[in-house]
């Protein structure tokens, strides 16, 4: 993917990755990255930092990453968006999110897991157990958090490979419930603090949240434009700008975006858009989309649909709310960064209407024909909210596609024509 001479061999073989395993990942990514994203037309010339980025997922920014743990910085690693991120910058730490989604390794990772465990899971463990992700091999710690049982069990197996510190998140969100997550950051705090050598104060902190909420302003100036018809960015793009933001440096990739930002907003006051004004609006709902996991979004754009908006982690659930700055101490802006992070609707909660009403506003937000539910096999959170999901879509007049897939690439003709034919009948 990328024309750069550096040779960074020396440095994965530092990390102790398996390289001839490693050269493999790296020829593979390339094309799937070619097909999806350089084949597309009309394309913002503002993608072209994300292409770069993509062809440096293990190179330069990996060099980054030794180069701040040299300074006296540390890598922390994460799964998941309830992990705050805040607190690991005001620490000195960057955090990054790690790979999990591909399929790799899973004949070694089946030895652990069953089979019918979740790809996202089963990925995470076998990019670890095959020795090709550079960024969990160079977290100091990696921080798993209680979203599903499936998850906090392998937790336990991924510490036997790798540092492993497991948050507990709350299944409801009763008063009692904010408290003990509450404490929970207290214990991430002390964690983080022991980890890094420092101890958090009130002017780190503010920092740290002020760089991470400027994250998220700038992906919300990105998807606002979405709104717009014709959409002036696929929705594959807008994707990937998100599975990035979990692991590139905060200020550079704020700035980018925000370049991204102006050129959509230039683009929609001139009408020009990614594709035709009728084409099938989709709003898609479900199960995170992890890096290099763009298959729903490929094939809708393929069929002539287009993607624009994610109630996903890897969407709107990452950048919508925002951490209140206001606070003038650390237990008040802790209070403030424990409120904005339970605010998240994950399918991990119970009673969970929170959920059905982002992806109804969204819905209505983007202008979306209709809304895809996706659910990676085996992940009966989001599999059996999906049933919720329909039923508010229909009784709201918005039709709804159910996928259930994995990462591999054996459905892909399945699934395309199934939304080929939702597509045709969003057109009516």
């Amino acid at each position: 993917m990328s024309d750069a001479t550096v040779d960074y061999r020396p440095m994965w073989q530092a990390l102790g990755l398996d390289l001839e395993a490693h050269d493999m990942l790296l020829t593979a990514i390339p094309q799937l990255y070619a097909d999806a994203y350089l084949s597309q037309s009309d394309r913002p010339e503002g993608m072209a930092y994300f292409d770069f980025v993509l062809s440096e997922i293990h190179g330069l920014r990996i060099k980054e990453l030794q180069d701040h743990k040299a300074a006296g910085g540390t890598v922390i690693g994460t799964f998941c968006l309830y992990v705050p991120e805040e607190i690991i910058r005001a620490l000195g730490g960057l955090a990054v999110g790690l790979c999990a989604g591909a399929e790799w390794a899973y004949d070694q990772v089946e030895q652990l897991l069953p089979r019918n465990t979740c790809a996202l899971i089963k990925s995470a463990m076998g990019f670890k157990m095959g020795k090709v992700c550079p960024y969990v091999e160079s977290a100091d710690l990696v921080i798993g958090e209680t979203t599903c049982d499936g998850k906090k069990k392998a937790y336990e197996l991924f510490g036997e490979l790798a540092p492993v510190y497991v948050m507990e998140l709350p299944q409801m969100k009763r008063p009692q419930d904010m408290s003990l997550w509450r404490s929970e950051l207290d214990r991430l705090v002390t964690e983080l603090e022991r980890v890094s050598g420092r101890t958090l104060t009130l002017e780190a902190l503010q920092k740290a949240t002020k760089e991470v909420n400027d994250k998220r302003r700038a992906l919300q100036r990105l998807n606002a434009a979405r709104a717009a018809r014709p959409a002036p960015i696929s929705g594959k793009d807008a994707l990937l700008a998100v599975q990035v933001a979990f692991y590139d440096d905060v200020p550079r990739f704020t700035q980018m975006v925000n370049r991204i930002a102006d050129e959509l907003e230039q683009r929609v006051a001139a009408g020009k858009g990614v594709a035709p004004c009728a084409a099938p609006r989709v709003l898609v709902t479900g199960s995170p989309m992890s890096l290099p996991n763009w298959k729903v979004h490929d094939l809708v754009e393929k069929a002539g649909g287009v993607v624009v908006a994610e109630e996903l982690c890897t969407g709107a659930r990452y950048y919508e709310k925002l951490v209140a700055e206001d606070a003038s101490t650390v237990e008040g802006l802790l209070d403030d960064i424990a409120t904005k992070y339970l605010d998240i609707n994950c399918a991990c909660f119970t009673p969970n209407p929170g959920r059905i009403d982002d992806v109804l506003r969204l819905a209505g937000q983007y202008k979306a024909d209709g809304i895809l539910h996706y659910a990676l096999q085996f992940c009966a959170p989001y599999q059996i909210e999906a049933t919720t999901v329909e039923r508010a879509a229909r009784e709201a007049g918005i039709p709804v596609l159910r996928v259930d897939t994995d990462y591999s690439m054996e459905d892909v003709g399945q699934l395309g024509t199934r939304i080929e034919a939702f597509l045709e009948m969003l057109q009516g």
